[in-house]
């Protein structure tokens, strides 16, 4: 019997921190210890939770419970020192981060949605101090897409190859929202969802299955009207070129001066 209530509870706690019910989470978490005192993952959850909710001591003591259960469990190494970073003078001018709470952020949709890991990752107090939901920010420059806070802190950068296509993307004015799927040290997860497609785009899917093929091969299939000019044969590559005097972003940043990137 005992064996099924932890079962239940463990899906209770899962399903809760996957909606961002922190406090159900807690509770549930809570149920499984007073069950099953070497509960790893129980420990291992609750010290996730108080990080999400920002209550860094009592996250602590759950991943040093985790360590006593388990000396060598790597994910609470790895937090334990992201705490430390957190609790560094340093990080503790940073402004808290409001979580976003809404269920269906990671709903995932064909072409429009995508889950990326960032590379050439910013400073760790920066990185410690992301939660899972925040809403984080694309800034375009000239040759490159990066992620910044709300407060323009860098994250960290767009993998080359969907850096490449989103620039053309952002300067044709279409919208996205970024979320933090995943966050340590060594590595951050965002989440994208786009809003709105700008008009010289609409023909263009924002995230295609093979996005690895060449963007100037990524060509829109037409329906009909072979003859239109409206970008017929014309593939992202040249519409990019097209863009270049466009360089608009609908975010609070500016992209970098002209002199800044000749010196390249």
């Amino acid at each position: 019997m005992e064996n099924e209530n932890i079962e239940q509870l463990e899906n209770q706690a899962v399903d809760a921190a996957i909606n961002f019910n922190w406090k159900l989470a807690i509770d549930a978490n809570k149920r499984i210890i007073k069950l099953d005192k070497k509960n790893l993952a129980a420990q291992l959850r609750l010290g996730f939770t108080y990080i999400q909710l920002q209550k860094f001591d009592e996250a602590k003591k759950f991943y040093r419970k985790a360590l006593k259960i388990q000396p060598n469990s790597n994910v609470a190494k790895i937090n334990l020192e992201r705490l430390k970073v957190l609790q560094s003078k340093t990080s503790k001018k940073s402004k808290k981060t409001q979580i976003y709470l809404d269920p269906n952020i990671f709903l995932e949709i064909s072409g429009k949605t995508k889950s990326v890991s960032l590379v050439n990752l910013g400073q760790k107090n920066i990185l410690a101090a992301l939660t899972v939901g925040q809403e984080i920010f694309l800034k375009f420059k000239k040759r490159k897409v990066e992620v910044r806070t709300r407060e323009n802190e860098y994250v960290g950068g767009l993998p080359d190859d969907l850096s490449r296509r989103l620039l053309v993307f952002l300067k044709a004015k279409s919208k996205y929202r970024v979320f933090v799927k995943e966050a340590s040290l060594s590595r951050v997860t965002v989440f994208i969802h786009e809003e709105k497609k700008g008009k010289k785009v609409q023909q263009y899917l924002s995230f295609p299955q093979n996005i690895q093929s060449k963007i100037a091969e990524m060509q829109a299939e037409k329906e009909g009207d072979e003859d239109s000019e409206e970008e017929t044969g014309v593939d992202l590559e040249k519409l990019a070129e097209s863009l270049t005097s466009e360089e608009k972003e609908y975010l609070p940043y500016k992209p970098e001066s002209d002199e800044e990137e000749s010196e390249e």
